[in-house]
């Protein structure tokens, strides 16, 4: 296991973020480093991206990339001092582009087949994506038996309420969830409220 892997299973719980505004990502971090988090995923899901996982990355933190859809979001990942790569799917191109840059691949998968194929890419830590739909714990507990060595990041559809449903699970290596740090909490810049629901979440 990596480094970066190994970080991300010691907390177990890892904030998702989207952010719009580079601008408040010293605030999240200090919010978010307060509450007891120093890994976390920040998501090309906005133009801020790569800006917020420097300034992450500049606090301290183990940054990971999220939706890293393509090479040229791995190589901006890796250019801001990501440490790993999330993706929504499996994509070989971005799992040896991520080799080459040193960022863990963390790829997604929803099925067997695409568990299988992960495996043969020689990545045996998964995104389970988005969980809740695809399964959720149950699938988690089907595709363990065939597969035991395997390790999954639950993500999609969790929340506060549901967590712990995983977290129980031996082959869960962590889950990732943005409900502590969700866009109106940031947007409206609400630290006190992100503070107190990351320490709740990592209390899981």
């Amino acid at each position: 296991m990596t480094g970066a892997l190994a970080a991300v299973a010691a907390q177990r719980v890892l904030p998702v973020v989207t952010i719009e505004d580079a601008g408040a990502a010293h605030e999240l971090g200090a919010a978010l480093q307060a509450a007891g988090a120093n890994t976390v995923e920040i998501t090309f899901r906005s133009d801020a991206a790569a800006e917020a996982i420097k300034v992450f990355a500049d606090q301290g933190f183990i940054v990971g990339a999220g939706t890293v859809r393509s090479q040229e979001h791995a190589e901006q990942a890796a250019a801001a001092g990501a440490s790993f790569a999330v993706s929504p799917g499996l994509d070989r191109d971005i799992i040896e582009r991520c080799a080459d840059l040193g960022l863990t691949p963390l790829p997604g998968i929803a099925t067997a087949s695409e568990l299988t194929a992960a495996l043969a890419l020689g990545i045996s830590t998964v995104k389970l994506f988005p969980a809740e739909v695809v399964g959720g714990a149950a699938l988690i507990r089907a595709l363990a038996a065939p597969f035991p060595d395997v390790r999954f990041v639950p993500t999609g559809g969790l929340n506060a309420q549901n967590a712990r449903s995983y977290l129980e699970l031996p082959e869960v290596l962590a889950i990732g969830g943005s409900w502590m740090v969700a866009p109106a909490l940031l947007s409206a810049g609400r630290w006190d409220d992100v503070g107190r629901l990351t320490r709740e979440a990592l209390a899981l």
